[in-house]
C-alpha cells in the first residue's frame, strides 16, 4: 500500500451515508478516491487503501458524510 496523507486526496466518494445516522454516520465509508501528489499523474486508491482511510480517519469520513447531505 502506498503512503499518502489525507490532504493528497483530490477526488473522492463517500457511500453508506444515511441521514438517520446523524451525527455518527456509522455506515459511511470511502468507496473511491484519487490522489494527485504522485509523480506520473493521478493515482486511484485501491479498495484496501479506501478501507484504510475509512478506519484511520473516521473524523474526516464523518465530515465528508455530513457535507454530502448539504444541497
Amino acid at each position: 500500500m502506498r503512503e499518502f496523507k489525507i490532504e493528497d486526496l483530490d477526488q473522492w466518494e463517500i457511500d453508506g451515508v444515511d441521514s438517520k445516522d446523524y451525527p455518527d454516520f456509522c455506515d459511511a465509508f470511502l468507496s473511491f478516491a484519487i490522489a494527485f501528489n504522485y509523480a506520473g499523474g493521478p493515482y486511484e486508491l485501491t479498495e484496501e487503501e479506501c478501507d484504510y482511510i475509512t478506519a484511520a480517519y473516521p473524523e474526516w469520513i464523518n465530515e465528508q458524510a455530513f457535507e454530502s447531505l448539504i444541497p
